[in-house]
């Protein structure tokens, strides 16, 4: 197992060198660049700390313009010292393959600079946020499996029932609602919308949370993150619950479970001890995707809705912004985590079940 961990560990590499080289070399022939948008500012007045400006058209002119361009920046209005100024201030001075490599040569030290807008470094916006949807995408996840998995398990020995009709037709209206409309619905019925005011709208903790006792601390924090959760997961049970329903049908029609009946086990045993251990792989090969669908992409929105400053909501507002280091930055930080998320995984496939061998392979 050491050998395949260290061949799993070392593809991280390549992978994070593909993924990162092709999104650099896409952002760079996207039009509206950060120094496309300092200048389109400075146009209209919004640059402080820099000489010159000029009239609205000729801040649309130098916002529309492009490199190739001979009347490039300096004669639509603004002075080419200036231009000159925001270049060299965003880095765009040097040649593409110089940026490229400096970028990859400071993010194998983990150095991603710092933002363009923002007078803070990526690493501290990062580990700011990184709590924020780590906390939310835990919770989500935990929740989805405490409730799918006993579910899935009572719909494959209950199939066919009343129960499995009308449970399934729940998860399924469920797994339709998308999570944003489920979490305007929340906000209108208990966040002070137009019925209840029951929870907060804004953070994951109340202004006064340092000043609280511990225990005051762990119900504020659970009263703020309640209809945060409550919107991730709505959409996350469906999945998991016809997954594990299905895996345990396999396993029931097997020759084994036959014969652990005809020996007189009891029904329990037969399903807890020996069924659940393999039906359980399927389940937790799932892990990873349903943690990084809670983690990533379905948390964005939710972050959005409730003013929760985490990791997705930071990539979303550098992508408009074009802060291109927080861009790299929290997609480097994303592809890492699913990356180690799936050696994870790989490593409770041998836990739940050691006849499994990836060294072997």
């Amino acid at each position: 197992m050491g050998a395949y961990l260290i061949r799993r560990l070392l593809l991280i590499i390549p992978t994070l060198w593909a993924i990162i080289t092709l999104n650099f070399f896409i952002v760079q022939i996207a039009p509206g660049g950060p120094v496309e948008q300092a200048l389109a500012n400075a146009q209209f007045g919004q640059t402080t700390g820099l000489p010159g400006s000029g009239n609205a058209q000729n801040g649309r002119a130098a916002l529309n313009s492009t490199p190739g361009d001979s009347q490039y920046r300096g004669s639509r209005g603004l002075d080419p010292e200036v231009v000159a100024e925001i270049t060299k201030r965003y880095g765009f001075d040097k040649p593409l393959h110089e940026r490229y490599f400096t970028m990859l040569w400071n993010y194998i030290r983990f150095d991603f600079g710092d933002s363009l807008f923002r007078s803070a470094s990526v690493i501290q916006m990062i580990k700011e946020s990184l709590p924020v949807s780590i906390s939310l995408g835990l919770w989500s996840t935990l929740i989805i499996y405490l409730v799918s998995i006993p579910l899935g398990i009572k719909k494959a020995v209950r199939n066919g029932s009343a129960f499995d009709i009308w449970s399934s037709t729940l998860i399924i209206v469920g797994y339709a609602i998308p999570a944003f409309l489920f979490g305007i619905m929340l906000i209108v019925l208990f966040a002070g919308g137009s019925y209840l005011d029951w929870f907060p709208l804004r953070g994951l903790t109340s202004p006064q949370f340092a000043t609280l006792p511990w225990y005051d601390k762990v119900m504020d924090y659970f009263w703020h993150i309640t209809l945060p959760v409550l919107a991730t997961v709505i959409g996350g049970f469906a999945t998991l619950t016809m997954l594990t329903k299905n895996s345990f049908l396999d396993e029931i029609r097997k020759q084994y479970v036959v014969t652990a009946r005809a020996k007189g086990l009891d029904e329990n045993k037969i399903l807890y001890r020996h069924v659940f251990r393999n039906a359980m792989l399927l389940v937790i090969a799932g892990f990873p995707a349903t943690f990084i669908s809670m983690f990533f992409t379905g948390s964005l929105l939710i972050e959005v809705m409730f003013s929760l400053n985490g990791l997705g909501l930071l990539g979303y507002d550098a992508t408009i912004q074009r802060d291109y280091p927080v861009m790299f930055g929290t997609l480097y930080i994303f592809t890492l985590i699913g990356l180690l998320l799936n050696i994870l995984s790989d490593l409770t496939y041998t836990l739940v079940d050691p006849r499994i061998d990836f060294e072997g392979r």
